[in-house]
């Protein structure tokens, strides 16, 4: 994800499918945001 492409500060991010793949790498990329 490109910093600044999405301002989620003060937002709750709902992943599904976070166990493995693409969900897990997308909300380990949210989580360090």
């Amino acid at each position: 994800m490109a910093d600044g492409l999405f301002d989620l500060e003060g937002k709750v991010a709902v992943v599904s499918g976070a166990a493995s793949g693409l969900g897990r790498a997308s909300a380990l990329a949210l989580a360090a945001h």
